[in-house]
């Protein structure tokens, strides 16, 4: 369900990929909304154009859930110790577990998003020059390792890892707290145990929870993005300087560049998200603390 939610919603993370690079550029077109976006490449590039990239974002996003979900997890697990005082949630717990989590999962997404971003901004209106142009996923990867090296397969990893570590803990501190306040409520109604009740649970709490991720740490996913797709080396890679440059450039929206559509992908991706990973736990038999 999370794996098929995300396929469906993948032309929304390509029109922001494309706003973040149009709308923050010196030079080149620059587009109204995500609308006027989504209209340009269904004239120019077809469905199609909608889907790419859409191959290394899939292999990011096979691993990125269940990764992070079991990291977290086990993170809980390990610094609440023999504890198992329901007190609700504790960030002291919550905070350091997304983190850790978030760490670990930047390593992987951060080459797969480096080769999803350069075939994203490929198109009829992209700023790359023709001949500068990849072929497919594979192609984009052994020509950024060919002329840039291991570190160049790497670009934005900083601001991968600043996005994945604050987002984390912004979704999951969200999560677990309005989870807990909603359960607490229905404490001693029938409605508690009900299936269709948690699903709904899940898919509040998830959704709410994306939408504070994503609105805390756009900026980063904006850096990375010019970072990632810049094939020079001399471009500055720190994510806070360039997103300085944007500010004088284009304001604090040039920052939250892509705002819209990314919002309207964040509550049903990560509403599904939670539903899938809530409803796995229930079927192997883990309780939720």
């Amino acid at each position: 369900m999370s794996m098929t939610m995300r396929v469906l919603l993948m032309p929304l993370g390509l029109i922001w990929v494309k706003l973040q690079k149009h709308n923050t550029d010196v030079q080149g077109l620059r587009y109204k909304s995500g609308l006027h976006c989504a209209s340009r490449i269904l004239q120019t590039e077809g469905v199609k154009g909608l889907y790419s990239g859409a191959t290394s974002s899939f292999l990011g996003m096979a691993f990125e859930s269940s990764l992070m979900f079991g990291i977290y997890s086990q993170a809980k697990l390990f610094l609440r110790g023999t504890s198992r005082d329901d007190d609700g949630p504790r960030p002291e717990i919550i905070v350091p577990s997304a983190m850790f989590g978030g760490a670990i999962i930047s390593f992987v997404l951060c080459p797969t998003e480096l080769v999803k971003c350069r075939m994203q901004i490929q198109g009829t209106d992209s700023l790359v020059p023709t001949i500068r142009r990849y072929s497919s996923p594979l192609d984009c990867a052994v020509q950024t390792l060919k002329n840039e090296g291991v570190t160049g397969i790497f670009r934005g990893g900083s601001a991968t890892l600043l996005r994945e570590c604050v987002g984390n803990a912004m979704f999951f501190t969200v999560y677990e707290y309005l989870r807990y306040r909603i359960h607490s409520r229905l404490e001693g109604s029938k409605l508690k145990d009900g299936y269709l009740v948690d699903m709904g649970i899940g898919v509040l709490t998830g959704g709410l929870g994306g939408i504070a991720c994503w609105s805390a740490v756009l900026p980063f996913d904006v850096a990375k993005t010019i970072i990632q797709t810049s094939t020079d080396k001399a471009t500055e890679r720190n994510p806070l300087k360039v997103l300085s440059s944007i500010h004088k450039r284009a304001g604090l929206k040039g920052c939250y560049a892509g705002l819209g559509p990314t919002i309207v992908r964040a509550f049903p991706a990560n509403a599904a998200a939670i539903v899938a990973w809530e409803f796995s736990m229930k079927m192997l038999g883990i309780k939720r603390d």
